[in-house]
């Protein structure tokens, strides 16, 4: 491979191009990535490897931008949130996004869409397929890979199926748990994937690329029931069960969203089976130590979940706003009017434990209390099709920019002085909760706890203040219960061995 080539992953703050830059890096390779917030990019430990280019791929001058000087561009781009018209988006932008390939003179494309070999197969994975066609209609040469249900810690299709068989002992389930499927494992996916990268020559065809067995979505569920010391699962088949119905009933049982279930449920109500006339083992062999089987890559999803040490999560990547919500960056007088519920507390606890206190905020932590009027805000989300409460958070003491923190998203952080949280709850507008501390002259410590939200119209000044009666019950007793938790810490660090403080 020429030492000069070099990669750019579209992407790379998602599942999958989060972990496939690492991967890239691994192997020596020169990265550059295309993100749409820049601050998203730096929070993760690669950002100091790779060249940064910020744009937004639906704009054809930056996606040129990021892509003069590539050799192959990596393009792990979707639009399945964005309303019914979300095939008629990702068209356009595949489109797009092959024009200025060609100007720019990049040498390949590759492409990680769905298996789609079923005549019944859902828009989800025709819109996938279609996306492929669109990469290919210029000059430059495009390798499509696509790939059965991907298994791993963090993804989309693993949440759902975990939540699914701990949750549901006895489940009542669509005809679609009996159509045969073709999983494969992360690991495989990012081998195929960085393995294109390699080639000495460019490469236009498509590939289907599943793991070394095809089994039910219902065998899968078994064996994770099995793996997990869970008792088998008693499937009930209902043939009344339309995807949609499905999809708002994966939303209130699992941490996948509505909004995302659909399309996941859509890619399983035919057969997705790799089709053997388009094996990419000529071009690129499997592993040296073989595909990973489904019983192994659920038991490395688990270990990893178990360790806490998810790379990468499907929640990573941001959801996309209502179209009357501005965009993060828009400064403060966009809009309409900012209401603020702002309580402000002076501590004696130090800016070190008062910090660990606000980071360790929200997921299996909880928020400082009132945390049922929080569940119950969470399960009204979902109920509409929101995100809810289940997201969690990846690390239980320390965020980073992008992370998902429940129904909120990490939009600003800045290590003993600020935390901003940007709600992504289905609201009539925008929300806010930021916290801040600093240290006054006294020596004593100022804590800011700061709720903001820009209404859309009518509708949303009435929901501000039809919360209001809550907001007294729920932030008074937050940073009360945050400075009593960051006292604690005082304490426990005051009254520790002296051999244990070092």
């Amino acid at each position: 491979m020429d030492d000069a080539r070099k990669i750019l992953v579209t992407g790379a703050s998602g599942y999958v191009g989060g972990r496939l830059v690492t991967s890239l890096l691994d192997e020596k390779m020169k990265v550059r990535v295309f993100v749409r917030d820049i601050k998203k990019a730096q929070s993760h430990a690669w950002a100091s490897e790779v060249e940064i280019a910020v744009g937004n791929a639906s704009e054809y001058q930056s996606t040129l931008t990021a892509l003069n000087g590539i050799h192959t561009a990596f393009y792990l781009l979707h639009s399945i949130n964005v309303g019914k018209n979300f095939d008629e988006i990702e068209a356009q932008m595949a489109r797009s996004f092959a024009k200025a390939a060609q100007e720019a003179g990049v040498k390949q494309i590759v492409y990680l869409g769905g298996i789609a070999n079923d005549a019944k197969t859902s828009k989800h994975l025709k819109s996938r397929a279609n996306t492929g066609k669109q990469l290919a209609t210029t000059t430059v040469p495009v390798i499509e890979l696509r790939a059965g249900i991907i298994i791993g810690s963090g993804s989309a299709s693993f949440e759902m199926l975990r939540h699914l068989t701990h949750r549901l002992p006895i489940m009542t389930t669509p005809k679609w748990v009996m159509n045969r499927t073709h999983p494969i494992a992360i690991r495989d996916v990012l081998w195929y994937l960085k393995n294109t990268a390699k080639l000495e020559k460019p490469v236009s065809a498509v590939f289907d690329i599943g793991g070394p067995e095809i089994l039910s979505y219902a065998d899968m569920m078994q064996k994770f029931a099995v793996l997990s010391r869970l008792r088998r699962r008693i499937i009930i088949k209902i043939p009344v069960l339309t995807p949609n119905l499905s999809s708002l009933w994966i939303g209130l049982v699992t941490p996948v969203p509505t909004a995302l279930a659909r399309p996941l449920v859509g890619s399983l109500i035919s057969e997705v089976v790799a089709d053997p006339n388009k094996s990419i083992d000529q071009l690129i062999p499997p592993p040296p130590e073989g595909l990973i089987d489904v019983e192994n890559a659920i038991n490395l999803a688990l270990t990893k979940v178990s360790d806490n040490d998810v790379l990468t999560r499907w929640s990573d990547a941001s959801l996309p706003t209502a179209p009357w919500q501005k965009a993060q960056s828009d400064p403060a007088w966009a809009g309409e009017a900012l209401y603020k519920d702002i309580k402000v507390r002076v501590s004696d606890a130090s800016i070190k434990n008062l910090w660990a206190a606000i980071e360790e905020i929200g997921g299996d932590n909880g928020w400082y209390g009132s945390d049922f009027l929080w569940y119950l805000r969470g399960l009204l989300d979902r109920m509409i099709g929101g995100v809810g409460l289940r997201r969690g958070r990846g690390d239980p003491i320390h965020l980073r920019v992008g992370d998902s923190l429940d129904f909120w998203r990490v939009e600003s952080l800045e290590p003993e002085k600020s935390l901003k949280l940007y709600a992504e709850m289905i609201l009539p507008g925008k929300a806010w909760l930021e916290f801040k501390i600093r240290k006054l002259p006294n020596g004593q410590s100022e804590v800011i706890q700061e709720a903001s939200f820009s209404p859309r119209g009518l509708g949303g000044q009435l929901y501000w203040f039809a919360v209001l009666p809550f907001h007294g019950i729920v932030f008074p007793t937050m940073i009360r219960n945050l400075i009593r938790s960051a006292n604690r810490k005082d304490y426990a660090e005051s009254n520790a061995p002296i051999h244990s403080r070092g």
